[in-house]
């Protein structure tokens, strides 16, 4: 099992977009990095854990905890020459960019990275680095276990 950090911004996909979607289940799509693209296609496989994170926004943080359950397969809005995700350069038999289907787990507290910087643990996590920038991140076994703890903590 692996543990993986993915952006999304709220306006588009939020953590409560999936809590309310029919089997607490959607797409991840959009996804145009290679980096994170491969990541989803070569590394994420069903039951891996995701720490869903709010970025492009008033104050950015993990929202909740979900769970890949999909294998890689291609992402649909790719395809679409109406959207904001078309790429011209893929086609059905050569498709570029990758989904996941990604379920709703828990939702805990709001944990923004200005907290998640005070965390001894989490120093060396890629969302925290300068220049960070990744969509989709993997995160260590010990860093997944110290986020759960603070997620679960009371305020």
């Amino acid at each position: 099992m692996r543990y993986w950090l993915m952006k999304s911004e709220p306006d588009e996909v939020s953590f409560d977009d999936v809590s309310n979607a029919p089997g607490q289940t959607v797409a991840w799509f959009g996804v145009r990095n290679y980096q994170a693209r491969n990541f989803m296609r070569d590394a994420m496989q069903p039951g891996d854990g995701i720490l869903f994170y709010h970025s492009s926004c008033a104050v950015p943080g993990v929202a909740g905890i979900a769970e890949v359950v999909s294998t890689p397969y291609p992402d649909a809005t790719q395809f679409d020459s109406a959207g904001k995700y078309f790429d011209p350069k893929a086609t059905r038999e050569q498709a570029r960019w990758i989904s996941v289907d990604i379920q709703a787990k828990e939702q805990g507290r709001y944990l923004p990275p200005a907290e998640m910087r005070t965390v001894p643990e989490l120093e060396d996590m890629v969302l925290l680095q300068k220049g960070s920038r990744l969509s989709i991140s993997p995160v260590t076994a010990g860093q997944w276990k110290r986020i759960l703890e603070l997620l679960r903590e009371k305020p």
